[in-house]
């Protein structure tokens, strides 16, 4: 290198001076051992010696070893393979690196300085935040003071309007504010955020501010006629335009404070929470961008979360409602898309009972959108989109399906299906047999088809059976007959079907079960029913279901105790042995049976004894059938029972015997010689009636109907034949459930054949026949025949007339009928006037009226009672020959009157003309021409109700012959069992069973309905003043005597539905009468179960709850409630009565909710307090709820009392879920909470939650055993008992705020203790928490509170309190549940740490985010230091100085110097430079491994590169930038082509950026919280961008000649450089074009120089 130059002799040449270059380091830091690799020639140098070998052969130094044959591997291997070698090694490397690191000079302090305040005039001020907004005055210029003055609000104003760049205005706010807080930060108490939450409530301000200038014109007021005018700020060009501007550009200054934490992010979302909830639609859409932008920060809490989602769904609300609707669709749009994120995201936020009360409409609209067909094949392009898109409406559905059926659940809107086990089932049961009638075809009820082969429900099914059949709470002489029907039903159909599938027959199976019934059935054992069990298991054994000789040796087989009389000790087999009767006995059975009950010698039993007593009393009773004369004329059915006391209290089968086996017979026998003997037919009539009634009475129908069907084969006597049919009538339910209904119909069919063949046609005959066939039993051709026998008939009495014959409404002839002695008067007028008006519709109803209107002249012809009986029977008898001229009689015809005109007139009639039309009236029903329903609805209900609304005395004294009158007539149709001696019907027995039988339609439907629907009416009678005294005992009498009969009480148990709504009305209508309305007492009095114990208790009486809850009385017991709730609710309104209601209300919920009940009577007591007034409701909550406190307070978490207090609690739970739910659709109809019920509730509540918090904290390291599970199921219990509670109104006292803190933190504990460990539950931990979010969101808001703090009520633990076991859902559900809102980026993750005394690290608190204390260092750019590279004298260890001159200092993050320094950009451009230099750097951390191999593998450029036509091709495979390119050798290819990567090249092209300098600013710094730019791109002469391909084989370079040139090109243009990334992934080299001015005329056409990475050569030290 030349020397320094004498300045005083300019033509003085230097003298050389060897010196080596300035980035070539010293061999050694203190030796002076010169230069590694720098050889400069000195004096007396060996080089310099002259000799004969350096002249003949040139200088050769020797080797100081054999280096061509030297090897130092084995010297290596022997001393590696040495013990101890590795252990060396290990030490000289670590004492390399020791020394290094004592040598590394230590971190110099911080030298950051705050740029100060100074306080500027307006003018200087004005040019400070000139230069601020100027791009191109560097900030590091600004930077050293700031001015001081403007703030808050002003201060944004001036900052927008001088429009300051966004990361300028931001630089400058920061140094603002940390100016602002640095005389704080040395206070104890400083908080390094809450300059944030200052800022962002300035920034929030500034926001609102903006808002508040969007207003909306206030709808004209009515009544006020002043003119509005309204102008907003949006409405005007220019103002709109300034708004605009200034709201943008403080939207551009939030994100940049919200990404960096300079304002406090919880206090801006809660602001903005907030806004949605209170800005007019005009700011939504303003707020709802803001939303949108910002939501994902929301929805990592619920707190923000739940009250913005229900903001959002009010926005919608309010717009569906306004005018301006159409005005608004991408608001709507927009609102609907926020709720769609929020219930992808956070679906729990939605899970809020507030919200879905409100909004579960609107929300099922909104994310539950179709879902398009999941099967469509998915293609690549759109349809791959589409799928995605499915997909998510798919997971939006899922989540959405989730929080509906939890807000349902915390609702108890959805309660769980009720399953029907054993008490349902046998309610259903219960009633189905219930429901046997006449007309019920038992081949179509499935009683036991649905059972399966378990034979335990075998023996329920027939358990329900048999009890039902014998049981004296049911009614009917039909149901064992039914029951052994059904059971033969189902016999013979599995006997079939055992035979298709040769599979065993069931007899043996219900042999098993029969018997196994008698020997366990408590009600079989009882006394009273001894007689019941032989009638059913007697028409088993009868049908061959039951085979009394296996019951017989089965008992013997089995040594059965006391079966036989001789023994002391007596089997309740016994008397089942004694009773059954054997319908078709044989020799030996009869001589079995008696052997076991009375022994082996016993020559006659107690049977013959009374068998001979009973043919006694029967030959005194029928004499005419023993060849004697009638002693006795019979007036009631129960004379003939008094006379033969035996009779009746024999056994079953002493009877059957008796009837089958002897009276029988001898029936049969006069019947068939009845020509011959002296019995007349009015002597066997006699005989008939007397048999079937003893028959009847001992319920002997299997011999009636015997009887009935042989004597209607042989006797052609009508008067017999219609005592037949009327025996028929009486009995028909009976004979359907014997399934006698085809042979009766049969004989009936058979005795029309023969009437017919005589010329004889019956109507009643006929019309049994119908009524029984019922289109089942004839075949068709037999059954067209009938048809057509009854349209002959009808057509013979009613032929058909185009002129029909015209009725005078006056027959003068009927009148005079009273006056004709004549016997055959009343024949001959039917007659004649059938005769004349056959043809009209209406002569019947007009006879029958000018016949009542001559019965009402008969008390003023006739004086004396017997002749006015003798008138009466001569008019009796004219309307029955008229009514045996008419088709279908004239019942209906009659009926038609007394609805129509004779409701007046039947009401004025005087008592003695009642008299005469009540003898005509019973007469005609009991010779048929009349039924019982047509008098009662035409006579008797009118009557009961005109009384029973008669509201004055005047009326009620003009009503009275009038109920008199319905009241004599409803005793004589309906209780009246025994002739009477007045003269009228019924006069003898015939007549007594021809009203019973007349009776028998009034309780079947339709017509039971319309008499259980007078019944209130009669009651009203009973309690109105204006009624006199006597007719209300009369009435009281006549209504409970109907409600207590056998027949009436049948037919409500069979229809209680018709009971139901016949006392609804009237009791929803009525007043409450002294506090205790009758009516209740007249139900409970239908069904009861022992009516003569019933008395007048009004609404309190309840029995024992356990018999009301049984399966026989539970239908009766739900209508009975029902209606007493109802009338206690009425009581409850009235404030004379409420008191007494209450009470008693008290007693009622006392008793039911201290009663044991299972889930099923728990859901039938629910079941019938549905639908009560809210009052009533009200009480059962009140009165549930404290019950429910006394019983979990008196409780222990023992396993034992918590299964009986939760299996009682929950059954009650149940009761009030169901009575609440009809209530639950508004919030305004459930009922209100006492406050002192609802106070200890929340106690007991609260105390258990604390008792199992402590029990599993202390147990949650054990393993989880029973008691463990009891306490979690307990928990599950309390948790849906807290539910159900705040449900309702009133919930929320003064006591339950208070505590609700606590129990939010007891239920957040729990959560925890169920989300993580081993006491995890899947099904406690979801409902703790959705009761956690219950009691969050339901906590009334202070009315003192000023501001909105949407986190009040939620934990305040720290998200690094979670336990680290728990799984990762649950943890981000907890943890939305805390006041966590996400940190910011620049300090995730960071935490403090340092190390202890073992040198172990130790982690500490998270970083504090300081984003006004971190501050850019905007200093200028530091001029590297090469002094003392250079002097000889230096200190190796400075030749990379450390500046710690930034706002965070290096000490933070235990930074240290590790000797390393990138390479400088004068030196590092000539890449054989830096390759020179790093060969003498250790290379530890100045570069990665995968850029150093880059650079030691690349190929070596030799100085001699061919320049010619192919100067371009080598330019791009060496990739060595620019060389000199010739006019005479330019490749004239464009860029296109000429640059092509390698085939094998993963390398992509990308388009460069714009090197305008105007564009990038160097003083545009960025800040060290946000990662740096991309560094600028070389420049390019070409206009596409150079990809280098890095990967291409050395082999591919072509042959290159050396150039001159290359160097030349370096130095004169320098191209930009990329440094490489540290990524392995890919390596990408890209020159972007060079701008024309920044090259010279004789540039024009070079290339510039790229960067070159070429191979280090191995040189010897």
């Amino acid at each position: 290198m030349p020397s320094e130059v004498d300045d005083n002799d300019p033509n003085e040449m230097p003298n050389y001076e060897s010196r080596p270059p300035a980035w070539l380091p010293k061999t050694h830091g203190s030796a002076d051992l010169g230069y590694s690799g720098f050889h400069p020639p000195r004096p007396g140098q060996d080089e310099d010696v002259m000799s004969a070998a350096s002249i003949k052969n040139g200088f050769l130094i020797g080797d100081s070893v054999p280096a061509e044959t030297f090897s130092a591997q084995d010297m290596i291997k022997a001393r590696i393979t040495q013990h101890g070698a590795l252990t060396e090694l290990e030490d000289l490397m670590n004492e390399i690196f020791s020394r290094r690191a004592d040598h590394v000079p230590a971190m110099p302090p911080s030298t950051f300085r705050m740029p100060s305040r100074v306080t500027l005039n307006d003018s200087k001020r004005q040019a400070w935040f000139a230069d601020l907004a100027n791009p191109d005055v560097p900030l590091h210029k600004l930077g050293k003071n700031v001015p001081h003055g403007a703030k808050g609000h002003d201060l944004l104003d001036l900052l927008q309007s001088h429009n300051v760049a966004i990361s300028r205005a931001v630089w400058f706010l920061r140094v603002f504010g940390a100016n602002e807080t640095a005389g704080l930060r040395n206070k104890p108490s400083y908080n390094p955020t809450q300059y944030s939450v200052d800022w962002a409530n300035v920034v929030t301000g500034y926001l609102k501010k903006q808002l508040a200038d969007i207003a909306l014109p206030s709808a004209p007021r009515a009544g006020l006629n002043i003119k509005q005018t309204f102008k907003g700020v949006l409405a005007d060009a220019d103002s709109r335009a300034r708004w605009i501007s200034r709201f943008t550009y403080c939207l551009r200054l939030l994100r940049t404070f919200y990404s960096q934490g300079l304002v406090d992010n919880r206090t801006f979302l809660t602001w903005l929470v907030q806004t949605m909830a209170n800005c007019n639609l005009a700011q939504a859409a303003f707020v709802a961008r803001l939303g949108d932008e910002y939501l994902d920060g929301m929805l990592s809490s619920r707190a923000l979360t739940k009250p913005f989602a229900d903001a959002c769904l009010g926005k919608l609300v309010e717009i569906r409602t306004t005018a301006a609707q159409e005005y608004l669709p991408t608001l709507e749009a927009l609102l609907k898309t926020l709720l769609q994120r929020v219930c992808l995201a956070l679906p729990d936020a939605l899970v809020s009972i507030h919200i879905w009360t409100a909004h579960s409409a609107l929300l099922t609209e909104i994310l539950s959108a179709d879902i398009p067909d999941p099967d469509r094949p998915v293609r690549e392009g759109r349809d791959y989109y589409q799928q995605i898109a499915r997909d998510v409406q798919q997971m939006l559905l899922d989540n959405f399906l989730d929080v509906k059926r939890r807000n349902e659940a915390m609702l108890f809107r959805t309660l769980p299906p009720r399953v029907l086990a054993s008490l349902g089932s046998t309610v259903m049961d219960i009633q189905l047999l219930n429901s046997i009638s006449s007309t019920t075809d038992l081949n179509t009820i499935s009683f036991f088809d649905s059972l399966s082969d378990d034979p335990s429900l075998w023996a329920e099914k027939i358990n329900t059976l048999f009890t039902w059949s014998i049981a004296p709470l049911q009614f009917g002489d039909h149901r064992p007959y039914a029951a052994a029907t059904l059971l033969r039903l189902w016999r013979n159909k599995s006997g079939e079907r055992a035979m298709r599938r040769d599979i065993t027959s069931p007899d043996d199976f219900l042999q098993d079960l029969l018997f196994d019934w008698l020997d366990e059935s408590e009600l079989a054992g009882e006394g009273a029913n001894l007689n019941s069990v032989a009638s059913l298991f007697g028409k088993l054994v009868r049908d061959g279901l039951f085979q009394y000789a296996k019951y017989v040796q089965r008992l013997v087989a089995r040594g059965e105790p006391g079966l036989s009389y001789t023994q002391e000790v007596e089997s309740r087999h016994r008397k089942f042995l004694r009773c059954i009767p054997l319908h078709h006995s044989t020799s030996s059975l009869v001589s079995q049976r008696k052997v076991t009950l009375h022994g082996a010698r016993a020559r006659e039993t107690p049977e013959d004894l009374n068998e001979r007593e009973i043919r006694k009393e029967i030959r005194a009773i029928l004499p005419q059938l023993f060849g004697g004369e009638a002693r006795t004329n019979y007036l009631s059915a129960d004379a003939p029972l008094d006379t033969c006391p035996i009779l009746v209290s024999a056994s079953r089968f002493e009877q059957v015997r008796t009837f089958r086996q002897w009276l029988f017979p001898i029936f049969r026998k006069a019947i068939d010689s009845q020509s011959h003997s002296k019995m007349d037919a009015s002597s066997l009539l006699q005989t008939y009636c007397l048999s079937v009634e003893l028959m009847a009475n001992t319920k002997c129908y299997g011999s009636i109907l015997e009887l009935n069907l042989f004597v209607l084969q042989r006797t052609s006597d009508s008067a017999l034949v219609t005592a037949i049919i009327e025996t028929f009538h009486r009995y028909v339910t009976i004979w359907n459930c014997m399934d006698a209904a085809g042979n009766i119909t049969a004989a009936l069919h058979g005795a029309h054949q023969v009437a017919r063949s005589r010329g004889i046609q019956s109507r009643a005959l006929l019309a049994l026949l119908v009524e029984i066939d019922n289109g089942r039993h004839l075949d068709a051709p037999s059954r067209e025949h009938v048809s057509a026998d009854i349209a002959a008939f009808t057509h013979a009495l009613h032929p058909e007339s185009e002129t029909p014959d015209h009725v005078p409404p006056v027959l003068p002839e009927i009148l005079l009928l009273a006056d004709d002695p004549n016997p055959e008067a009343p024949s001959i007028l039917a007659n004649s006037l059938w005769y004349k008006y056959r043809t009209a519709f209406d002569w019947a109803w007009k006879v029958w009226d000018n016949t009542v209107a001559s019965l009402r002249q008969v008390p003023v012809m006739t004086l004396d009672v017997a002749g006015r009986q003798a008138c009466s029977l001569c008019y009796g008898r004219f309307l029955f020959h008229v009514d045996q001229h008419l088709p279908g009689g004239i019942d209906d015809q009659v009926l038609q009157w007394f609805l129509g005109t004779g409701k007046n007139e039947v009401s004025a009639l005087s008592a003695d003309a009642w008299d005469v039309l009540t003898f005509v009236l019973l007469y005609l029903v009991v010779h048929g021409a009349l039924t019982a329903t047509t008098i009662l609805r035409g006579l008797v209900y009118p009557a009961w109700r005109l009384c029973a609304s008669a509201n004055s005395e005047q009326q009620g004294e003009s009503l009275t012959i009038f109920l008199r009158a319905a009241n004599n007539l409803c005793d004589k149709l309906l209780l009246r069992e025994a002739g009477g001696s007045d003269g009228m019907a019924p006069v003898d027995l015939l007549e007594v069973q021809r009203i019973c039988t007349r009776r028998q339609t009034v309780y079947r439907e339709p017509h039971y309905s319309l008499l259980v629907t007078a019944i209130p009416a009669l009651v009203f009678i009973e309690k109105n003043e204006f009624i006199s005294q006597d007719l209300q005992h009369a009435s009281a009498s006549l209504r409970t005597s109907l409600c207590v009969s056998s027949d009436f009480r049948q037919g409500a148990h069979r229809n209680l539905d018709a009971v139901r709504h016949a006392f609804e009305q009237p009791l929803l209508s009525e007043t409450v009468v002294d506090g205790c309305h009758p009516l209740v007492d007249a139900l409970r009095l239908i069904l009861s179960d022992s009516p003569s114990d019933i008395t007048v208790v009004g609404v309190c009486g309840w029995d024992n709850i356990s018999s009301l809850l049984s399966p026989w009385r539970l239908a009766t017991t739900a209508i009975e409630l029902q209606f007493t709730l109802r009338q206690i609710g009425r009581m409850l309104m009235q404030e004379s009565t409420s008191q007494s209601a209450s009470d008693c209300l008290d007693q009622l919920t006392a008793k039911i909710f201290h009663h044991s009940m299972t889930s099923e009577e728990a859901y039938f007591v629910a079941e019938m307090a549905r639908g009560v007034d809210g009052a009533v409701a009200g009480k059962f909550i009140n009165n549930g709820l404290q019950c429910m406190s006394e019983m979990l307070r008196n409780t222990s978490l023992q396993p034992a009392d918590l299964n009986d207090c939760i299996q009682q609690a929950g059954q009650l739970l149940r009761v009030l879920a169901h009575i609440a739910e009809t209530m639950r659709e508004e919030a305004a109809l459930l009922p209100q909470l006492e406050s002192t019920v609802q106070d200890e509730f929340i106690d007991v509540l609260s105390a258990k939650f604390d008792a199992i918090k402590s029990a599993l904290e202390a147990d949650r390291e054990a393993d989880i055993g029973t008691e463990m599970s009891h306490i979690s199921q307990s928990l599950i219990f309390l948790a849906r008992l807290l539910q159900f509670d705040l449900g309702f109104q009133g919930a929320w006292t003064a006591k339950t705020k208070g505590a609700s803190n606590h129990l939010i933190s007891i239920l957040f504990h729990l959560a925890l203790i169920h989300g993580s460990g081993k006491h995890i539950d899947l099904v406690a931990y979801p409902l703790i928490v959705d009761t956690l979010y219950y009691v969050l969101d339901e906590i009334p808001l202070d009315a003192k509170s000023l501001t909105f703090d949407p986190f009040r009520n939620y934990p305040t633990l720290s998200s690094s309190d979670l336990p680290a076991d728990m799984p990762t859902d649950y943890r981000l559900q907890l943890r939305s549940l805390l006041s966590y809102v996400p940190p910011i980026s620049t300090i995730t993750n960071l935490v403090t740490a340092h190390r202890d005394a073992s040198g172990r690290l130790v982690l500490g608190t998270s970083v504090l985010n300081r984003p006004w204390e971190w501050i850019e260092n905007l200093g200028e750019v530091p001029v590297p230091d090469t002094k003392h590279d250079n002097d000889d004298d230096g200190d190796a260890r400075v030749r990379h100085p450390i500046r710690n001159s930034a706002s965070l200092s290096l000490d933070l993050f235990n930074a240290r110097a590790t000797g390393d320094g990138i390479i400088s950009s004068t030196i590092g451009d000539d890449p054989r430079i830096e390759a020179n230099i790093r060969s003498f750097e250790d290379g530890l951390s100045a570069e990665s491994v995968f850029k150093r191999d880059w650079r030691e593998t690349r190929i070596e450029l030799e100085d001699d590169i061919v320049v010619g036509g192919s100067a371009n091709r080598a330019e791009e495979v060496d990739g060595l930038g620019g060389l000199p390119s010739f006019p005479r050798t330019t490749d004239r290819r464009s860029a296109s082509h000429s640059h092509r990567p390698s085939p094998a090249s993963s390398v992509r092209s990308h388009k460069t950026r714009s090197t305008n300098p105007s564009i990038a600013p160097s003083s545009a710094r960025s800040s060290p919280l946000q990662p740096p730019p991309l560094p600028r791109l070389s420049h390019s002469s070409s206009g596409e961008p150079t990809v280098i391909d890095v990967d291409a084989p050395s082999s591919a370079a072509p042959a290159t000649t050396r150039s001159t040139a290359t160097d030349a090109a370096s130095s004169t243009r320098r191209t930009s450089k990329r440094k490489l990334s540290n990524s392995d992934d890919e390596v990408e080299i890209i020159e972007g074009p060079v701008p024309a001015a920044a090259a010279g005329p004789s540039r024009a056409g070079k290339k510039p120089k790229g960067k070159t990475t070429a191979k280090t050569r191995a040189k010897k030290r």
